[in-house]
């Protein structure tokens, strides 16, 4: 990783005289994002090869995004939900993944990570740039919008189609109670009615086909 590190740093080093400072800088927060390629989730892929990682999880919710649009509150503007969903997981390349079911110190700091991460990683931009990406991530943090809520709504929706859908997945694997998946469910249905009603028969079908444990 070093050695990669090094390679691209030289590379940006030898645009430096070649470019302009704004395009250098907006390249460099592009190759940073590379980074997200190998922060891992907990969920597995749908095939249960691996777990996912951060760029296929965030190019999947916004896929959802794409597809699932018309179960959005009326007059959400779903290009700023995409731009949220791309950008929403960009601070756990310095701060790392939190799962969701997860009591410990690591959990409790994670906000207090993902400020310095944004702080770092937004920073790279042209201050234009940053200011406008950071408030999105904000936005999405805050939940203080209807594009904010509908994009949470999808982040939790995903994981919890790819549990049911492979038996269980982290459920089963990390002994998590249908309690525990109910009390974070609110938030799908803040974002979408319909979809939070989905979500509930699919936890109620997994939990009568023992994918998810009772308490």
């Amino acid at each position: 990783m070093k050695d990669t590190t090094d390679f691209l740093q030289t590379g940006l080093d030898t645009l430096n005289d070649i470019i302009p400072k704004k395009l250098h800088q907006q390249l460099q927060f592009i190759l940073e994002m590379d980074k997200l390629k190998h922060v891992m989730r907990r969920s597995p892929l749908l095939d249960q090869s691996r777990t996912e990682n951060d760029a296929e999880h965030s190019w999947h919710v916004a896929t959802l995004a794409l597809v699932l649009a018309e179960y959005a509150a009326p007059d959400v503007d779903i290009g700023r939900v995409i731009s949220m969903l791309l950008l929403h997981d960009v601070v756990e390349i310095d701060a790392g993944d939190t799962f969701l079911y997860e009591e410990s110190a690591f959990a409790d700091a994670k906000e207090e990570r993902e400020q310095r991460a944004a702080e770092r990683i937004y920073g790279i931009l042209p201050m234009d740039t940053h200011q406008r990406l950071k408030a999105l991530w904000l936005e999405y943090e805050k939940c203080t919008s209807k594009e904010a809520k509908f994009a949470m709504a999808l982040d939790r929706l995903q994981p919890i189609l790819h549990n049911y859908f492979t038996g269980g997945g982290t459920w089963r694997s990390h002994d998590v109670t249908v309690q525990q998946v109910l009390s974070r469910q609110h938030v799908i249905e803040e974002g979408s009615a319909e979809l939070g009603r989905f979500t509930r028969q699919l936890i109620d079908d997994a939990l009568k086909k023992g994918y998810l444990k009772e308490a």
